[in-house]
């Protein structure tokens, strides 16, 4: 654990809520992002973040500080957007406009946009636990320890989920007309 974590984290345990406030400021954002790339919808990827951090308050004297901070966030995220998952019962469409990047020229923007979307179909049509091994490898971008440690999981199990789940992606985009590199 980071030692800025393990203070925070002492902080909050003793009543301090600056001590939470410093850790939802420093994981929100990642927590969101995993969320986004799980789920594929802002909104719902909101409300999992929110729920991720309810969780985090009121589970925070049941962490083990000999773990890393991040990795059992990161673990009640992939979980939270697993079971916002299993609460659909149809896929919802994605949001196209979740990810975009408004920095590049037009050309540029619409072809990243249309890219993006790809992605995101692809990712989406993944069984959701390939999509977080995905998801934590490639845009959290955690170790194979680290995933092993958040899924609880072997090392040998995420490698292989891994390798599934990049030849699923690429079979998806390939079936959408994308290159792979």
């Amino acid at each position: 654990m980071k030692p800025d974590d393990e203070i925070l984290v002492r902080r909050c345990l003793e009543g301090d809520s600056i001590g939470f406030e410093g850790l939802l400021q420093r994981y929100e954002k990642p927590v969101f992002n995993v969320a986004l790339r799980m789920v594929g919808d802002r909104d719902e990827a909101r409300d999992v973040t929110q729920a991720v951090f309810f969780k985090v308050f009121r589970s925070l004297t049941s962490f083990d500080p000999g773990q890393r901070f991040f990795s059992w966030v990161y673990r009640i995220a992939v979980n939270e957007s697993l079971n916002a998952l299993g609460r659909r019962r149809t896929a919802d469409p994605l949001d196209a406009d979740a990810l975009q990047d408004t920095r590049r020229d037009p050309a540029e923007s619409a072809e990243a946009a249309e890219r993006g979307i790809a992605v995101r179909k692809a990712l989406m049509s993944l069984a959701p636990d390939h999509r977080a091994v995905i998801v934590l490898r490639h845009f959290a971008e955690c170790s194979y320890a680290e995933i092993a440690q958040i899924l609880d999981l072997p090392e040998k199990t995420v490698k292989s989920r891994l390798f599934t789940a990049r030849q699923q992606l690429k079979q998806g985009l390939v079936a959408r007309g994308r290159r792979t590199v």
